[in-house]
This record gives structure tokens, C-alpha cells and sequence, in this order.
């Protein structure tokens, strides 16, 4: 299936998700303001972090190798069994620290141990995001791509109606519930759509541990780990410093806008995961490697600059829609957030090929020097400028980020 296909096939997911994302947006907005939306955003990015620990940060790994040995059903059952394995271990680490520290982990979080029991749900309920994820991403790294896409909608409609009840019903309280439980009952969907497969069975995780698939998985563990270990972290601090230096209220603005740069932003990140990671992965030759790389900047890229400049001249409808007029002073973080996001799209179709060929110490280098010069600049240019610093750093920090991804890897593309 190539690019095209992929893209197109993907617009039915990606609007799914969208959808869920403003109407949950929308929701938040209503019932917590921008100060609760603050808050949900930082449990957002704990959640976050507990999932990437407990899955060990295996999701690439497993879409790359299970790409890589499509041919080879014994490697792929290795590779499955292992994957499983490993996952169990660091799962079940998680849920302990979750369950036995969950009024600590509530009163520095959240700011309150009222929530201590919603810590000790989301431990309860941890391994089953987990093997939601990895299933997820076998399918992924088989390049199933039309059931991935219905798996993906599915869940996608069932974390919308659970999400806006608990959020109607229980307000603050309801939306932190949903951020534990979502991924554990979407679980359910995945196994029945695969019920019957030939490849994802029961007997596909049952060989014995593998070591060698171990050391080559442990690669993309620990470039997958300080991924998503950064991102999320990165969020946090920044978040924190706007909490403290300007008010709750503008780190709710921060927020609302980074989630319709995600949102939009769906369309994209879908096909570079669903399509560019297995295809990368399982590419050899630098002719095909230069021109997917081509195909993504000629297809993607004009995607991106056309959604950015349709959010920035909509903008104060958006807000109207979205959230509510509590949120119009978020106005002025559009325009350089939005050049930041066109930037961050160019850098990431490059960045892939960091993963895909497991480029370990330049994928995790440049992650958590760029996280930490996020950190760094947000403060400078807020402190400097107030809220609308943090925008100009996010384009800043991005334009070095293309930069230097660009520099390493150009053995591949050159």
C-alpha cells in the first residue's frame, strides 16, 4: 500500500479522532475552565509517563522488527513472546509504585490526595493499555492497514462516550477517571476485531524468551522510552512555570492551544506512524529511502501549511467552538505556535529514518537536548515576553530540531 493510499485510508480514522478530541475539548471547557483544564493536561502527561515506563517503551520496536520479519513466522513469534515478556516486568513495576504511592503521587501531582484512589485505578488497570499498545502496534509493523484504521475508530468512539459522560456526570473528577480507564476498555475492541487472525493469536506469544530479539528491541526501548519519557516531561515543566510565573488560567491557554495543534495535526501523525515507520523500516536501497522521503515532504507538507493557515484565519471561531469565551486571550499564542507545527512536521518525516534505522545515541541525544532547550527557552522568552514566549520558543526550538536531524541523517537521504 503506498503513501497515497495510506493517506486517504487514514482521513476516516484521523476524523474520528478529531472529532473526539474537540468534543472532549469542548467539554472540559465547559465544565473545568481553563484552570481544570491545566490540571488535566498535567495528569494527562503523568499518564503519559506510567504508560511508557510500564510498556518499557517497546510500541517502535514492534512495529519495526515485526515489518522486518514478515517473512519469518518463528523470528515474529520470538519477537512477539519477548516483547510480552518484557512488558509484563516493567508493567507490573508500574502498577506497584501506582497502588503502593498513590497518595504521594496525587498530592504532587494534583495537588490534593483526594485523588489518591484514581491512582490506584489507573495501577489496577495499567496492563491492559499496555497490551492494548502492543497489539496495536503488531498490527501496525503487518501493515494491516485497513484494521488498524477500523480498530482506531472504534476505540476512538468509544473513548468520546466514555469521556464526555464521566466529564458531564463528574466533572474534573470524571475526566481524570476517563484518562485511566479509556485505553483499558478499548482493549476489548481490539480482540474482538481480531479474533480469528492468522498471525495475533494466543500461540503467537508463547515461545520462550529470546535474548537476542531482547538487545535488539532493548534499542528502541530506550529510544521509545526517552521519546515519550520528554515529551510529556517537557510539558510539564514548562506548564509548572507558567502555573507559578503568570497564573493557572494562562497555563490552561497553553493548553488549549497545544491541543488544537494536536488535533489538527492528527491528520498527519496518523500516515508517519501507520505508513512511514514499517515502510522506512523494511527499506534498504537510498533511491527508495530518497524518494519516500520525497513523496512524504511532497504530500505531507503542503497538508500541513494548508490545515496551519486554515486554524490561524479561524482562529477566534475556533475558540468560540472549541472551548468558550473564557479562552479568547489565547488568541495571540496562534501564529508562531502554528509556524512551529509546519517546522516540527518537516523535522519529524526526517527524524523518522533516526528510528527506523536505529540511529539510538542520535535519536535519544537530540531528544533530550531539544526537550531541555525547550524548557530552557520557554522560560527565557516568558519571563521575557509573558505567555506568548512559550510560542516563540516552540518555533525556535523546532527550526534548530530540523536542523540537526537533517545533518545526521543525511547518509540516508543524500
Amino acid at each position: 500500500m503506498n503513501l497515497v493510499k495510506t493517506s486517504l485510508l487514514s482521513l476516516a480514522s484521523t476524523a474520528m479522532k478529531m472529532l473526539t478530541a474537540l468534543a472532549i475539548s469542548k467539554a472540559l471547557a465547559i465544565y473545568v475552565g481553563p484552570s481544570g483544564l491545566a490540571v488535566v493536561g498535567q495528569f494527562h502527561n503523568f499518564v503519559q509517563l506510567m504508560l511508557t515506563a510500564a510498556k518499557f517503551g517497546l510500541d517502535t520496536g514492534v512495529t519495526k522488527y515485526t515489518a522486518e520479519y514478515s517473512q519469518d513466522a518463528d523470528r515474529r513469534t520470538r519477537l512477539f513472546s519477548t516483547a510480552l515478556r518484557l512488558c509484563a516486568g516493567s508493567c507490573l513495576i508500574v502498577a506497584l509504585t501506582l497502588v503502593a504511592g498513590a497518595k504521594s503521587l496525587s498530592l504532587y501531582f494534583l495537588q490534593t490526595v483526594d485523588f489518591a484512589y484514581v491512582m490506584r485505578l489507573f495501577g489496577v488497570t495499567i496492563g491492559l493499555f499496555v497490551m492494548n499498545s502492543m497489539l496495536l502496534s503488531i498490527l501496525n509493523g503487518l501493515q494491516e492497514i485497513r484494521t488498524y484504521i477500523v480498530v482506531n475508530i472504534l476505540q476512538s468512539a468509544l473513548t468520546l462516550v466514555l469521556t464526555v459522560i464521566l466529564i458531564v456526570s463528574l466533572n474534573l473528577e470524571g475526566a481524570l477517571i476517563a484518562l485511566v480507564t479509556n485505553q483499558s476498555l478499548a482493549l476489548f475492541v481490539v480482540l474482538w476485531k481480531l479474533r480469528g487472525h492468522l498471525i495475533i493469536r494466543f500461540t503467537s506469544f508463547r515461545a520462550a524468551f529470546d535474548r537476542v530479539e531482547a538487545l535488539r528491541l532493548s534499542k528502541f526501548a530506550l529510544m521509545g522510552s526517552v521519546s515519550a519519557i520528554a515529551a510529556p516531561l517537557t510539558n510539564i515543566l514548562v506548564r509548572d512555570h507558567i502555573t507559578r510565573t503568570i497564573g493557572q488560567a494562562e497555563a490552561g491557554y497553553w493548553q488549549a492551544i497545544w491541543y488544537i495543534s494536536s488535533v489538527y495535526l492528527t491528520v498527519v501523525t496518523m500516515t508517519l506512524s501507520v505508513y512511514f515507520l514499517p515502510k522506512l523500516s523494511a527499506t534498504i536501497e537510498k533511491g527508495k529511502l530518497r524518494r519516500e522521503l520525497l513523496a512524504g515532504y511532497a504530500i505531507i507538507m503542503p497538508t500541513v501549511m494548508v490545515f496551519a493557515f486554515g486554524v490561524y484565519l479561524s482562529r477566534d471561531l475556533l475558540i468560540r467552538i472549541v472551548f468558550t469565551e473564557e479562552f479568547a486571550p489565547m488568541v495571540e499564542l496562534f501564529r508562531w505556535m502554528l509556524v512551529g507545527d509546519v517546522i516540527k512536521l518537516a523535522s519529524w518525516l526526517v527524524a523518522y529514518l533516526m528510528l527506523a534505522k536505529a540511529m539510538t545515541k542520535s535519536f535519544i541525544v537530540t531528544e533530550v537536548f531539544f526537550s531541555a532547550s525547550f524548557v530552557l527557552l520557554s522560560i527565557v522568552l516568558t519571563d521575557n515576553y509573558g505567555l506568548v514566549g512559550v510560542t516563540y520558543a516552540h518555533a525556535l526550538n523546532y527550526s534548530m530540531y530540523l536542523f540537526a536531524v537533517a545533518i545526521l541523517t543525511q547518509q540516508f537521504w543524500r
